[in-house]
């Protein structure tokens, strides 16, 4: 890989965990989680294997629906509170929904 396009992916992690971490919106959130995939998708498909090529679709596929989750959670949440601060998550099914987003991004048992 180029150093230069290996420093513009490393970049664009660290900008991404950086928007995430300290977003107080939910569409904040979301935007720092999509940098963070589309990020690490040409470092997981770096060795031009087909092997390597297919666990990079697959993280994709799986990221894109948890992504989906996660905004069909928060726009839920603003549904029934009014509210599209990540502070006021109230309601039962947009907090299953949002857990179960988070863990299918972050890979925790069973979503591996």
């Amino acid at each position: 890989m180029n150093p230069h396009a290996k420093l513009i992916s490393i970049s664009s992690l660290i900008l991404g965990t950086t928007i995430t971490i300290s977003s107080n919106h939910w569409m904040m959130a979301w935007t720092g989680l999509e940098i963070n995939t589309l990020a690490i998708l040409p470092l997981i498909s770096k060795p031009h294997h087909p092997r390597a090529i297919e666990a990079a679709t697959k993280y994709f596929l799986v990221q894109a629906a948890a992504s989906t989750l996660l905004l069909f959670s928060s726009t839920t949440n603003a549904l029934f509170t009014g509210q599209w601060d990540i502070t006021q998550l109230t309601h039962p099914t947009s907090c299953l929904l949002l857990t179960t987003a988070i863990s299918i991004k972050l890979g925790l048992v069973p979503f591996h």
